[in-house]
């Protein structure tokens, strides 16, 4: 296929490679096009340099693709407190992978499960810990951060009993199952002077970021609606999926559970808070996964600004898309939040290119990681604060009270509700 368009003349691609030098944003391509090599032949004018070695020889440090990992007496400790399938999958590979970090501890309520990840990543048994004995880490000085991953009902308890050990935490989303719960795990971290993150790993996946900065310098023109779509199926007979069917446990179901990338991922690309709410839940009859929480969500958020979203969250079907739809462009994440293989398109009038960043999407563990890390090394600020957290509680709480209503519902700007 040849490419005749003028130099001059305005593509999709031109328009797409000249945006992301401009924001400073690394492509490998904005269209699928494989990229030609040169060969130089012999006769071409090339001489060889009069100083090449006889033999071996050491070469002068080549330049870097990839940062190299720190020296590991200054990489923070990591202790994993939850070992599910997401943390043994995702998180503890990620920490292991990450410039800053080193997984330090364990903490489990399965002993030969917690044995059997302490060996497989070179721990001895002193770096594992039980819930009953996580006071102990503050003993512990190899250990600088407890992640935890556990349900949801149990995040505060464990939250507070790191900080009251002097470490600082990350916490998987959603934070708590209530906003009291929430400030109490904010309360504890301000009173040990310790840093508390929620682990929203979209804000560090590469195509949300490349979405987001988009949308920022205003490449995709007026962006008034966007939409986005998260199901995913919800099975009793996997182990991790058993605890989300009950409310005390998962505090809700599809929306809390899968619906918060939804929720979170809009607010955070419009950088606003939404002002009021519309929602509705429901699930499919006799299904007794949903006697206690809902399987599907659909919520329509107007924003201060004038822009309007409409999302839906669901227990039953495959989905996990996010668009923006600009006067320009309109971007769309699709899938969105996956763990690996998300992606971002551009659709103009003239058609559709794929955004290739320079990193994978399993980059977005080993970044929110070093992200906080960085944080606590440099006294930054974190992307994620548990003030996110609780505002995201705070909304979902709303969110549920629209539906019981079956009304709009006024929101502050920090989630909380205006009105019953």
């Amino acid at each position: 296929m040849h490419d005749d368009t003028p130099p001059n003349t305005p593509t999709r691609r031109r328009f797409l490679e000249q945006t992301f030098a401009g924001l400073g944003v690394g492509l490998i391509a904005c269209t699928g096009r494989a990229q030609q090599s040169r060969v130089v032949a012999p006769g071409t004018g090339y001489q060889a340099s009069e100083n090449l070695p006889e033999g071996p020889v050491g070469r002068p440090e080549p330049e870097h693709d990839q940062e190299l990992p720190q020296d590991a007496s200054e990489q923070l400790g990591w202790a994993v407190a939850g070992l599910g399938h997401f943390a043994q999958n995702y998180a503890i590979p990620g920490i292991a992978r990450a410039r800053r970090a080193k997984l330090t501890g364990l903490v489990s309520g399965n002993a030969t499960k917690a044995q059997r990840v302490a060996r497989s990543y070179g721990l001895g048994n002193d770096a594992i810990y039980d819930y009953g004995t996580m006071d102990r880490l503050a003993d512990d000085d190899d250990v600088d951060v407890v992640y935890v991953i556990t349900p949801n009902s149990v995040h505060p308890e464990l939250v507070v009993k790191a900080f009251e050990a002097g470490k600082h935490v990350m916490c998987e989303k959603p934070m708590a199952n209530s906003p009291a719960e929430c400030q109490r795990m904010i309360d504890a971290a301000r009173a040990a002077g310790r840093k508390l993150m929620v682990a929203y790993r979209a804000h560090f996946e590469p195509h949300n970021v490349a979405a987001k900065r988009l949308f920022d310098a205003g490449e995709l023109g007026d962006v008034w609606f966007a939409m986005s779509d998260h199901h995913r199926p919800l099975n009793p007979d996997h182990e991790r999926d058993q605890w989300r069917m009950q409310k005390p446990i998962a505090g809700g179901g599809s929306l809390v559970d899968i619906g918060i990338y939804a929720l979170n991922g809009i607010i955070w690309l419009f950088g606003e808070t939404p002002s009021r709410i519309l929602a509705s839940i429901n699930s499919p009859p006799d299904d007794v996964r949903f006697t206690e929480v809902e399987a599907f969500s659909r919520v329509q958020l107007e924003f201060p600004s004038g822009r309007a979203a409409a999302l839906t969250s669901g227990y039953t079907g495959s989905k996990k898309r996010i668009d923006l739809v600009g006067s320009k462009g309109t971007a769309t994440l699709d899938p969105a939040t996956e763990y690996r293989g998300d992606r971002l398109v551009i659709h103009t009038p003239e058609g559709a290119d794929e955004v290739h960043p320079d990193k994978e999407s399993d980059a977005q563990f080993t970044d929110e990681i070093d992200h906080l890390c960085q944080a606590i090394q440099e006294g930054t600020e974190i992307r994620t604060p548990g003030e996110m957290g609780l505002r995201d509680v705070r909304l979902i709480e709303a969110i549920y009270r629209s539906a019981e209503l079956g009304r709009w519902v006024d929101v502050a700007p920090d989630g909380s509700l205006r009105d019953a």
